[in-house]
């Protein structure tokens, strides 16, 4: 996920930014009441949409206009906390472990080579009351049937799905895509067979599910044009059989702004967890404003994805796996990381894996075929395969002796990406390649990236996940399409590549030794051909408070380490976890 502010402007905000700025007395004083919806006054009680501070957690960095829909199969734009808070998973996974951890489901068991046994727990009841069972299950997964349901690809390897009792469903596959699976299990919400029934696929997709009905420890309260409201219900399963217990009675996700109103609401008080990128930010850690980062020292944030540059394979001269490898060493990552970022990201290794994928990453490969910046080397690889300034520009010319005037895109607006480009453009010209940064709109830029009409252009498409298979499907996805709309933007076809991605699909997820076999294999592949350069790990952006709620996640011994976040698709990776582990300030 991506989430974009603009750089700071306000006065005050920026000094508390800037090098040297210190904490004390420049902090703001403490609202007396938390931030309001705008048009009048607060009312007088939670019901009427003000909220005691004391019990309510206010977030914000995940919703970019007025909550529009409760639709958790809408993964996209749902509300904030839809998935995760309302509708919940069969399993949760915890990325920093490689743990995954029974949720609604009570167990998983692949009991033949095809075969896929699932046990429900018992007690589990919906909102409304009515028994959480496996007919829930088999009707959410029959969803996929629908050609336009997220997960209907699952439908060309899965078979059939059965309840054969009320806590126990079979899945039986054509074949048995272990890693794609064990995504599904933990990424998937479930929705509730009596309520959904006989929704027409129009409904289902479409539809705004504005009474939604869950089996998670919220439901819904109300909402505004700038923000979404939580309260905490009776009854959840997870309370009676795991101990669990949300601390916040109310959950109030603020609409995105912009930078200066997080950084206000944060330092005085009024927002508890900024899931925002705030430029600066670790000048506040170190000073003495009671905002925490998960590490106290950079990278700040854990690592959520990786910004790779993508290379159009089907344009001259990118097409040339040596002028592709001359591009990855002339580009000064370093300078990205400290001058761009301020060491808010970490420097992404030759094979893009995500830290936490560490353990699949063949260094001896690495060693081998990975790259650094090096300008002198991105030169002798350009003349070594044949590139030449023939005009005396400065900058080499395609072989065929044509002009290489090539552009890097990102959207106009995203204002580190946009500076990060202009970083790869100078690295690049220094070693004698024409490249140029510009930023159009992002709706015309996913055109073109969609249409193959570009020369190079940086994206994050894929975020941390259970497995490397799932970057390795977005670098090497076969067919092309004439429209790439989420995969292999690069137009990049080798098939023994992708039958090895498909290989380590079918490896079963405690099959690390096999998994790492087939992953040494498409690494070799990967650096041999450098069909994308990566090059750094974004953060998982969370800046937190402890004015109202502490113990949060962290790098330091005895806190929690699940992930402090509300972004979509990361309560599940242990985000809703967090909620359990909050202490009331002073309590």
């Amino acid at each position: 996920m991506r989430t974009r502010w603009r750089f700071l402007a306000l006065g005050a905000v920026t000094c508390l930014l800037a090098a040297g700025c210190t904490g004390g007395s420049t902090q703001p004083s403490a609202p007396s009441s938390p931030p309001q919806a705008s048009g009048g006054s607060a009312p007088a009680s939670a019901a009427d949409g003000s909220f005691p501070r004391n019990e309510t957690l206010y977030t914000s960095g995940t919703q970019w206009g007025p909550p529009a829909n409760w639709n958790p199969l809408r993964t996209w734009d749902s509300a904030t906390g839809t998935k995760g808070l309302v509708y919940e998973t069969l399993f949760l996974y915890d990325p920093q472990t490689d743990t995954f951890t029974p949720w609604l489901a009570e167990s998983g068991t692949w009991t033949g080579d095809r075969t896929y046994e699932l046990k429900l727990r018992k007690g589990v009841t919906w909102a409304d009351g009515k028994p959480f069972t496996a007919a829930d299950v088999v009707f959410t997964v029959e969803l996929g049937k629908m050609k336009t349901v997220p997960y209907a690809n699952l439908w060309t390897w899965l078979e059939k799905a059965e309840a054969t009792d009320d806590q126990t469903v079979t899945f039986t596959f054509s074949k048995a895509n272990h890693q794609q699976w064990a995504n599904w299990v933990y990424n998937n919400a479930i929705v509730p067979k009596h309520l959904w029934e006989g929704r027409s696929e129009e409904e289902v997709m479409n539809g705004t599910n504005d009474k939604p009905v869950g089996t998670g420890p919220y439901a819904y309260h109300s909402h505004d044009q700038d923000r979404m409201a939580w309260v905490k219900r009776d009854g959840w399963w997870a309370t009676a059989a795991l101990g669990k217990d949300v601390k916040p009675k109310y959950v109030v996700d603020i609409v995105n702004s912009s930078n200066e109103v997080a950084m206000g609401l944060l330092l005085q008080k009024g927002l508890d967890l900024s899931n925002n990128f705030l430029p600066g930010v670790a000048n506040l850690v170190k000073g003495d404003f009671g905002i925490q980062t998960y590490y106290s020292e950079p990278p700040y944030m854990l690592s959520a994805n990786t910004a790779f540059l993508v290379l159009n394979t089907k344009k001259k001269p990118m097409d040339d796996p040596a002028f592709r490898k001359a591009v990855a060493s002339s580009i000064d990552t370093k300078k990205i990381v400290e001058g761009v970022y301020g060491n808010l990201v970490k420097a992404a290794g030759p094979t893009g894996l995500l830290p936490q994928w560490d353990k699949y990453v063949d260094q001896t490969v690495v060693a081998e075929k990975g790259f650094s910046f090096d300008t002198k080397k991105a030169r002798k690889l350009l003349a070594d395969a044949g590139y030449k300034d023939t005009d005396g520009d400065g900058f080499v010319e395609n072989k065929d002796g044509s002009k290489a005037s090539l552009k890097i895109i990102v959207p106009a607006g995203w204002t580190d990406w946009m500076e990060a480009s202009r970083v790869i453009a100078e690295g690049a010209k220094a070693a004698g390649i024409d490249l140029t940064a510009e930023f159009p709109d992002y709706g015309a830029l996913v055109d073109q990236r969609g249409s193959g009409k570009f020369d190079l252009l940086i994206n994050n498409e894929r975020q941390l996940s259970n497995t490397p298979w799932m970057y390795y499907d977005y670098i090497f996805q076969l067919p092309v399409n004439k429209l790439q709309n989420t995969v292999n933007f690069g137009r990049y076809e080798n098939e023994k590549a992708w039958d090895l991605v498909a290989e380590l699909d079918g490896k079963k997820i405690d099959d690390v030794e096999g998994m790492k076999q087939v992953a040494s294999e498409i690494q070799k592949i990967q650096l041999d051909d450098m069909p994308v350069i990566p090059l750094w790990y974004n953060g998982l952006w969370a800046q937190t408070s402890n004015a109202v709620w502490t113990n949060w996640p962290s790098s330091a011994p005895g806190t929690p380490k699940s992930p402090p976040t509300m972004w979509r698709n990361w309560l599940e990776l242990g985000g809703v976890l967090t909620l359990t582990e909050l202490k009331p300030a002073g309590g």
